[in-house]
């Protein structure tokens, strides 16, 4: 039986990755930070099978206690500041959390137990300003925004250290991936749970920024598998992990909306463009400046071949599923906070 530690184990990918090694027979140790309110988030639901350890990812000390206790023979680096907004008004927080904090678990292995394979979550936005359409494990990378930086620095210090102290270390570039777990701060999950409460009657609209912005959109379950499949190669390398479709921010509300029998028609243009309630005339969308970000990341679009070809992986939920989910998910939790709230 194989012990597996998973950092941002209360996540939307931690969530999903420890029920998937859970079903694989692990033992699973996750990360916790110590807070005044126990939280455990998205594995709240399977918490009395985890053994949970408090430590932080700026604390090489608790990451190497950690280490200790779980003796883990698969580490899955998912914790992280991972919000873009965020990032650019926290920039050295982030920077010690995505950056240093991937080598301060790496030390942690090397020092216990440097037989441990790891993952290190990487991410689409070390792109930024694409250098080349669709984007795979070669393309040169441009990132845009304090995260994207961190994260490359993170994405570097592990292909550094599997190349010199050769350490069974990957990195996952993870392009947009999105579920029912996914915290309202995500423009995904923002869409869908505004959608919710359009069509319930307590929202009257919902405010974006960029709707041209283009996403490669899957379903975290999916993704998390491509994790797992990583440790278990012979050799280990970098894949670029994706759907290999692109759609605009526009097109996932449309496609929200859509689900609860809402169409929407587009007037205006710019900032001034509004999302219109084709059967009331109702504003139901608006464009808001606030949301764009300081230097936009225009079209993100992954090219997962190799990942396809060397670990047998493929995408199983598609855009459209994916969404579906998303939006019957929110329309049962804000239905069910009506009730209890008497909105």
């Amino acid at each position: 039986m194989k012990n597996a530690l998973i950092t941002g184990i209360t996540g939307q990918d931690g969530s999903y990755l420890a029920e998937l090694l859970l079903e694989k027979g692990y033992n699973v140790y996750g990360i916790m930070r110590r807070k005044s309110v126990v939280d455990y988030g998205n594995v709240d639901h399977i918490k009395d099978k985890i053994q949970f350890i408090y430590a932080d990812m700026t604390d090489i000390i608790s990451l190497i206690s950690a280490m200790k206790i779980s003796q883990a023979d698969e580490v899955y680096n998912l914790a992280a500041q991972s919000f873009v907004a965020t990032s650019w008004e926290q920039p050295l927080a982030t920077a010690e959390i995505d950056a240093i904090g991937v080598t301060n678990m790496l030390e942690a292995i090397r020092t216990v137990k440097p037989s441990a394979r790891f993952y290190q979550a990487s991410t689409s936005e070390m792109f930024g300003l694409v250098q080349e359409m669709p984007q795979k494990e070669t393309t040169p990378f441009y990132p845009r925004s304090p995260y994207g930086v961190a994260k490359l620095y993170g994405h570097w210090i592990t292909k550094n250290y599997r190349e010199s102290f050769d350490l069974f270390a990957c990195s996952g570039i993870l392009f947009n991936h999105e579920s029912e777990r996914r915290g309202k701060e995500f423009v995904t999950r923002k869409i869908t749970d505004a959608v919710a409460r359009i069509k319930l009657g307590i929202q009257e609209y919902l405010e974006l920024g960029n709707m041209d912005s283009k996403r490669d959109w899957g379903h975290s379950k999916d993704y998390v598998k491509a994790m797992w499949l990583m440790l278990q190669q012979d050799i280990p390398d970098d894949y670029v992990i994706a759907t290999n479709e692109t759609r605009t921010v526009r097109e996932f509300v449309e496609t929200s909306f859509h689900h609860v029998g809402i169409t929407i028609e587009w007037q205006g243009s710019d900032i001034n463009e509004v999302g219109i309630n084709k059967e009331t005339g109702k504003i139901v969308v608006k464009i808001n400046r606030k949301f764009f970000r300081p230097a936009e990341v225009d079209v993100l679009l992954g090219d997962a071949s190799k990942a396809e070809k060397k670990l047998g992986w493929a995408r199983e939920v598609s855009f459209s599923e994916l969404v579906k989910r998303m939006v019957k998910n929110d329309m049962e939790l804000v239905s069910r906070e009506i009730k209890v709230n008497n909105l």
